[in-house]
């Protein structure tokens, strides 16, 4: 057993992190009370006071003096990441290490140039000026999943750091160790060890702690949890944003180019055996290619290669995290299976007890069925026919969720398409890439969350927006006291005649 999170005191609980692939106990984390979790935070509180007022250039230094820190230690955090998740090491490398040194290298260059005063042109008032400035909202409390315990949250740490905020980060039960990796990087990085803090504990911590001392809330994980995080923080009037579920559709065109989409769609339904938000969950095909395209997937599923990510091999899937997700993922199957739905391929563990699951297609599936309908998080892509265009858009939308979307044909067709459909992002002819963007808004509506992340605007939500008015010259508009019919007539004279210029 590690023991570099081992507790110093004995009396102190611990969460028990296992491997998921061989079973074995890998640490023992402290596992923090309330009130340890507060001192905690009351440190971060007093280091964003002095961080707040950091220039851009010294924040700008340390981050991208993190990203080299990480990419010499990429090898040291992707090897705990995929004995922690049991993902395979190109995909932690892929889906978690680079897209965070993209991501500390593009804030940490461009938050300055984003954050900074913006004049708004005001139509009326010449000799007036209106600026907006930017400034650190204070504490961000960010919630983390387990799926991706590097990709989420700690972006979210970039980018609420540059920013200006100090950061709480509340890691889920499952995966806290990499979590704590992190936190070591950012402090041989040279940040302030006070200013960003790691607090494992149970669930229920998290809500405990949305109150006095935070200022905004970041909580990606399940609608269910996600809503009563948001209530919480609609209680204590905290501003938040909740990046939460989906069921995300791909709607295959006629003039698709088949192997391409059959092999893309393969890897946006099974990549991370399909433990990610974005996932390809229903696949709507065009009858004229149905049978075509499920053969194609079929023969691309069959030579998936899954195993230990650890033994050496190169291989394409490793095992789930969650052991209480796979009984989701079996129950969803078996409902298929015992209304007429065929199972192709997979359907099962790999072994009893395993946390491998097969990869699985399905056919015959229909629209009311679980596996359609809900979120699956596992490794299985239902996939139906559709007769026309106006039945696939329909279907795609007919969802409580709104994260993603992908459409594959002909690109000005599939463009067409995909500006009929209800996601926050609609991908052409590829699926996954965006959230390792950071450029790019992450988010959807509906029961998908509430806000965005990444991108310019995820990054100024991070602050709270001051609006500085002033006079230029030393003489304004006669709108004050006293009131008068001629005060009057002479502003509304001058109203309509700025107007009008302006308009011109």
């Amino acid at each position: 057993m590690n023991n570099l999170h081992s507790p110093v005191d004995p009396a102190q609980p611990v969460i028990k992190v296992f491997n998921p692939v061989t079973g074995a106990l890998m640490a023992e984390v402290p596992s923090l009370d309330i009130t340890q979790a507060r001192q905690r935070l009351e440190k971060v509180r007093n280091a964003q006071k002095t961080w707040g007022s950091t220039s851009f250039s010294t924040r700008k230094a340390l981050m991208l003096n993190f990203a080299e820190v990480l990419y010499r230690r990429r090898e040291e955090v992707a090897t705990l990441l995929s004995q922690e998740t049991g993902k395979t090491l190109y995909e932690a490398h892929i889906f978690e290490v680079v897209s965070l040194y993209r991501m500390a290298r593009y804030f940490g260059r461009r938050a300055g140039k984003i954050l900074k005063p913006r004049t708004i042109r005001l139509s009326l008032f010449i000799n007036r000026r209106s600026v907006i400035e930017y400034k650190p909202r204070g504490v961000v409390l960010i919630i983390a999943p387990w799926n991706f315990p590097v990709a989420i949250p700690i972006g979210e740490v970039i980018m609420a750091l540059m920013a200006g905020n100090g950061v709480v980060l509340k890691p889920a039960s499952l995966t806290p160790l990499v979590a704590l990796k992190l936190k070591e990087i950012f402090d041989e990085a040279g940040f302030d060890p006070d200013l960003f803090q790691v607090i494992p504990g149970q669930g229920r911590m998290a809500s405990e702690l949305i109150g006095p001392g935070v200022d905004y809330v970041n909580f990606t994980g399940s609608t269910a949890v996600g809503k009563m995080v948001a209530a919480r923080c609609g209680e204590k009037l905290i501003p938040c944003s909740m990046e939460l579920g989906g069921a995300d559709p791909a709607i295959v065109l006629p003039d698709a180019d088949l192997d391409h989409a059959a092999r893309i769609l393969t890897w946006g339904s099974f990549a991370a055996s399909g433990q990610i938000c974005a996932s390809v969950e229903r696949v709507y095909v065009h009858q004229s290619v149905y049978d075509a395209f499920v053969a194609k997937v079929l023969a691309c599923t069959q030579a998936l290669r899954q195993g230990d990510p650890l033994s050496g091999k190169e291989l394409d899937l490793g095992s789930m995290i969650d052991p209480g997700q796979i009984p989701i993922v079996e129950r969803q199957i078996e409902e298929a299976r015992s209304r007429g739905a065929k199972i192709l391929t997979g359907g099962a563990r790999l072994g009893e007890g395993s946390m491998f699951f097969a990869p699985t297609v399905i056919t015959g599936a229909t629209d009311d069925m679980a596996v359609v309908r809900e979120e699956t998080f596992g490794p299985v892509m239902p996939i139906m026919p559709y007769r026309d265009e106006d039945e696939a858009v329909a279907r795609a939308n007919h969802s409580p969720y709104a994260l993603s979307a992908y459409v594959f044909g002909q690109p000005g067709h599939a463009r067409k398409v995909a500006r009929r459909l209800e996601a926050g992002t609609v991908s052409v002819n590829s699926v996954l890439m965006t959230y390792g963007m950071p450029e790019t808004p992450w988010g959807g509506p509906k029961e998908s969350g509430v806000g965005r992340v990444h991108g310019d605007d995820g990054l100024r939500h991070l602050c709270e927006p001051l609006h500085l008015h002033y006079p230029i010259l030393p003489f304004d508009l006669p709108v004050e006291f006293p009131y008068s019919a001629k005060k009057l007539s002479f502003l509304w004279r001058m109203t309509h005649f700025f107007s009008r210029l302006l308009r011109q």
